[in-house]
């Protein structure tokens, strides 16, 4: 049994399993498929070429298409800690973003972010430029911006407090062992091991593939251009691993990995894309490094622990 990832993910194949059937997930965009201008496209044909791929990977061709790890029910349900920590953080952000926006259409630059402009608010004391009140109509949507933001806060604040918590023993173990590092706190840990360190890898290779960080090369006769990296994977952890690699140069000096960075860049002066360029390569370095810590107890090369 086979079929496409997509908004069903993974229930059905635990469901299958669970009966003894054997079931593979695939990714619908590894499929190979024609590249005329137009095509006919059917679910007959599409359930054809699922399976015609399907006999040619189990005989060993595994570039036919690519089969999706499936995550356990806890490990699937795990994430959403973490998602929920980085919408409802969003939302925040959101909310002062408008309510600023909204108050300097009238020449008030308040500073929103204090729990008090609730109060200030209702008390009349926010003012236009010249010190006249706001319109009445602005005035109660600011109202009713101050009470979401009040509950996404409150909501925000709970779900840390019990974050720690909820984790299962195996994703709190990966977080203690990867905090120990500087330059990584709670809430990265917490992410690369919800969304990346579940899996298991067997090479370094998997790993870089995974997150998306490795190049991507266009050799085509006398044609020869670097297509920049993949992309593939998990958006979240890619997005989250050039951050870490910023934080990983800045508290980690004496790494190998800053010095490898030091050393590609020192030439280049200002020049701001080539130290954009090199620190993705840093951050696919990091997670590989990253990975043999948690697997076999490697120290990254320089790395400083935190003070127990």
């Amino acid at each position: 049994m086979s079929y496409e990832a997509g908004q069903d993910a993974f229930w059905i194949c635990r469901a299958l399993q669970a009966r003894g059937i054997e079931c593979h997930v695939v990714d619908p965009a590894s499929i190979p498929v024609e590249r005329q201008k137009r095509r006919a496209k059917t679910d007959r044909l599409d359930a054809i070429k699922l399976v015609i791929n399907l006999r040619a990977w189990l005989r060993g061709e595994r570039d036919r298409m690519r089969a999706i790890r499936v995550p356990s029910l806890q490990d699937e349900a795990s994430r959403h800690l973490m998602r929920d920590r980085g919408q409802l953080q969003k939302e925040v952000q959101q909310h002062r973003d408008r309510m600023r926006k909204l108050l300097a259409t009238f020449g008030c630059w308040d500073e929103v972010d204090s729990r008090k402009f609730a109060g200030r608010l209702a008390r009349g004391e926010v003012r236009c430029h010249d010190g006249t009140p706001l319109p009445a109509e602005l005035n109660e949507r600011l109202v009713r911006e101050c009470e979401r933001l009040a509950l996404a806060e409150q909501q925000l604040t709970a779900l840390e407090q019990t974050l720690s918590t909820k984790l299962p023993a195996p994703a709190r173990a990966r977080v203690d062992h990867l905090t120990r590092l500087k330059g990584i706190g709670p809430v990265g840990g917490s992410r690369l091991a919800l969304e990346l360190f579940w899996r298991e890898f067997s090479d370094r290779r998997q790993v870089g593939a995974c997150v998306g960080l490795v190049p991507q090369p266009y050799d085509s006769g006398e044609s020869q251009v670097d297509q920049g990296i993949s992309k593939q994977g998990n958006r979240r952890v890619r997005a989250l691993l050039i951050e870490m690699a910023w934080s990983w140069i800045r508290y980690q000096p004496e790494s190998a990995l800053t010095h490898w960075f030091n050393q590609r860049t020192q030439s280049t002066g200002p020049n701001r894309r080539a130290r954009r360029i090199a620190i993705v390569a840093v951050a696919r370095r990091l997670a590989i490094a990253m990975w043999r810590y948690l697997k076999d107890g490697v120290i990254p090369e320089g790395a400083q622990l935190k003070p127990a």
